[in-house]
């Protein structure tokens, strides 16, 4: 019943967010949860920073789409795509849950990338966003 819970609450989490909405997206958090965004190097302590940082962003983003959620107790992965200002950000978010409420994320960012046309003859495109 828990891993339903989590799932129930992480699908709200990413339609809060999705819509913009700063203060349901947040309610996912502990308060002294930490979110780390390991590619530039920072870390985000507590709940009123993370939503404080988010909501201070300048490009608001345009579109959002989960491509797969999954997990199992206490550990979740969610990969997905924001569009800002025309471009896709593809993201994975991994969270570590206490007591019901994320207490560490660690998210990922990259744009995307021209496949290289050496590799052709062993890959099979798909779509991607």
């Amino acid at each position: 019943m828990q891993d339903a819970n989590i799932s129930e609450a992480l699908n709200a989490h990413w339609q809060a967010s999705a819509a913009g909405n700063l203060e349901a997206e947040h309610d996912i958090y502990a308060d002294d949860a930490i979110c780390d965004y390991p590619q530039s190097g920072e870390r985000i302590l507590g709940r009123r920073n993370l939503q404080a940082l988010r909501g201070h962003h300048p490009g608001k983003p345009a579109g959002f789409k989960i491509s797969r959620m999954q997990g199992e107790g206490n550990l979740w992965v969610t990969e997905y795509t924001i569009e800002y200002q025309g471009q896709s950000a593809f993201t994975v978010s991994i969270m570590e849950f206490r007591d019901g409420k994320v207490i560490h994320e660690t998210q990922y960012f990259t744009d995307s990338f021209e496949a290289p046309g050496w590799r052709s003859q062993w890959v099979q495109k798909i779509a991607s966003s």
